[in-house]
């Protein structure tokens, strides 16, 4: 995985995450708190989801093959498509079944001072782990708002490990607030509450993830500021002389192809034209190093054909169809 999938973010959620999991679930087991069992099952999921994108970024740099020839970059859009399922199922759905269950029959919390003991070390943990993503993403977001990054960045990664670390750590302060009201009230309905709370939060977190990651599995173009470079490379004003029409699409992160029609002068040589497409070439991958596969498709532009409305790739001389 290149550095720009956020390896360093992954491990440190992993890290967090696994050792937060532990103490949850040590906490539930001696006062018997459900949003604790709820928060040591989202931590574990959570833990989980940080293993798939690491193995997705591992298979993702496999070799091209004859079968898939445009390599398998992609594969690391199906994992994190896999994490928003996981995040729905196991940490939403769980959380919000035993919230149920806790409301329905509510009982005390007993020694309190483990959940909320262990709340404040997991609130420090997954604070470190959300700086440390922050601080990853904040080179690749640039002036975009963090709404903005979620939604362009090509690389899932950091989205994903931004959106788990927000979500538990307002999971956390919504399971000290639970376990904080059935401990002043006495009434364990608030910690059934507070576990309700987590599930519809980490299905909203879930749903979001899955609908992003599903755009790149659908195949997204290259973001804006990529294309005004491409079309800048392309066109030299001497053997290539406009970009007439042009499509992109991420193969994968790191690797996007580009393919176009690009118009030439009718008096040239075909080896000047390769020339032209091959220099053409040379100055896309220097403006945009990760624009690997590139077809270019020489053609003649017309003037007329394209003021009447009709299909500008056409010779002068050639009627519009």
């Amino acid at each position: 995985m290149s550095a720009s999938g956020g390896t360093k973010a992954i491990v440190a959620a992993l890290a967090a995450n696994l050792a937060i999991a532990v103490a949850k679930f040590v906490a539930f087991l001696f006062s018997g708190s459900s949003s604790m069992l709820a928060e040591s099952v989202h931590s574990l999921a959570d833990s989980g989801n940080q293993g798939l994108l690491l193995l997705g970024g591992k298979r993702a740099q496999r070799d091209a093959t004859p079968q898939h020839p445009f390599g398998y970059g992609r594969e690391r859009y199906i994992y994190a498509f896999l994490v928003s399922i996981v995040l729905f199922s196991v940490g939403g759905m769980f959380a919000v079944y035993e919230g149920y269950e806790k409301i329905k029959e509510p009982h005390a919390i007993e020694a309190w001072y483990w959940p909320v003991g262990v709340l404040i070390f997991a609130i420090i943990a997954e604070s470190f782990s959300f700086r440390t993503a922050i601080k990853e993403s904040n080179p690749l977001r640039g002036d975009l708002s963090w709404k903005e990054f979620v939604r362009r960045a090509k690389a899932p990664e950091l989205p994903v490990v931004l959106l788990e670390d927000l979500g538990a750590l307002v999971g956390l302060v919504l399971a000290l607030g639970g376990v904080g009201l059935a401990l002043l009230t006495g009434n364990g309905v608030w910690d059934g509450i507070g576990t309700l709370c987590i599930g519809l939060l980490l299905i909203l977190i879930a749903v979001v993830l899955a609908v992003e990651t599903k755009s790149l599995l659908l195949g997204e173009s290259a973001g804006i500021e990529e294309v005004r470079k491409i079309e800048a490379a392309v066109v030299d004003g001497d053997t290539v002389t406009r970009l007439i029409h042009m499509r992109t699409l991420h193969l994968g992160p790191e690797e996007l192809l580009v393919a176009a029609k690009i118009a030439v002068r009718h008096d040239e040589s075909a080896t000047e034209v390769a020339e032209a497409i091959n220099a053409a070439e040379t100055r896309i991958r220097a403006a945009v190093p990760i624009a690997r596969v590139i077809y270019l498709e020489p053609d003649i532009y017309s003037e007329k054909a394209a003021a009447t409305g009709g299909n500008p790739a056409e010779t002068p001389d050639t009627p519009a169809h």
